[in-house]
């Protein structure tokens, strides 16, 4: 067989490689820019829930009132805020909670830590009865910006519920698995607008739920939901204290958000 002689023949198969190297550069460029320009959902695990509990005098309720309004509408304008909201609690009216939700903890902090911002939370230590309580908080069953700011139907009158519960040490993980199995199922139920749960940063066997029902009666069928029971049924065993004794808020707006 005569032997092949490669020397002196061209090799068109460089002029490919290049070609091929350039568009697989333009390809990757395009891909990073289009990620960049979506609010991608893959970033949602990283969601950040900070709570704020504000025990406020009468006297300074509705001052104090304003400035956490007036926070929460500076929040909302943020691109990087997916959820911010001010209550009062329904039994306790001088007891005021805002719930916040952030794509990350350093766009918070980068938030919080703003001029703009200090200057609207300014607010007075003499006017509170007790010192401000923050929990810093993982979401566990992220949405979106837009599912977390469903509004309710002008006929609703929503019942928002945020419960705080102490999972004995070692069931911290059957009771947030618990709730990855029935979260969808409540999602899924028609009195619901929206429905989260978040880990504490500092206290991994601490979890709340956040719940907004249209109603009071979506909220009693909530509580008859089937798929409810296997959470109940943790609560009464294993938790620390009962939760609808002293962990069970019901919360009604302060302001329009």
């Amino acid at each position: 067989m005569k032997k092949l002689q490669t020397g002196n023949i061209p090799c068109p198969g460089i002029p490919l490689i290049l070609a091929m190297t350039l568009i697989a550069m333009c390809f990757v460029n395009a891909f990073v820019t289009f990620a960049k320009s979506v609010d991608a959902p893959v970033l949602l695990h990283d969601t950040y829930v900070v709570i704020t509990r504000y025990e406020v005098q009468e006297k300074a309720k509705e001052q104090i009132g304003d400035v956490l309004s007036s926070y929460v509408h500076l929040a909302l304008a943020d691109g990087n805020n997916i959820m911010a909201e001010v209550y009062q609690e329904e039994e306790q009216p001088f007891v005021l909670w805002v719930l916040e939700r952030w794509k990350s903890k350093g766009t918070y902090q980068a938030f919080f830590q703003s001029t703009r911002t200090k200057e609207v939370t300014s607010i007075s230590g003499g006017t509170l009865f007790t010192p401000v309580k923050t929990y810093y908080l993982k979401d566990l069953a992220p949405l979106s910006k837009d599912e977390w700011r469903r509004a309710p139907a002008n006929e609703d009158k929503p019942v928002v519920i945020m419960l705080f519960v102490d999972s004995k040490p070692g069931t911290e993980g059957t009771f947030a698995k618990t709730y990855d199995t029935a979260m969808p199922q409540f999602r899924s139920e028609p009195g619901v607008i929206t429905y989260g749960l978040a880990q504490s940063l500092d206290d991994k066997t601490q979890f709340v739920t956040y719940e907004k029902f249209r109603s009071e009666d979506a909220f009693r069928y909530h509580l008859g939901f089937p798929p409810i029971q296997p959470v109940l049924d943790y609560l009464n065993t294993s938790i620390k204290k009962q939760p609808f004794q002293t962990g069970l808020h019901r919360l009604v707006p302060l302001s329009a958000n």
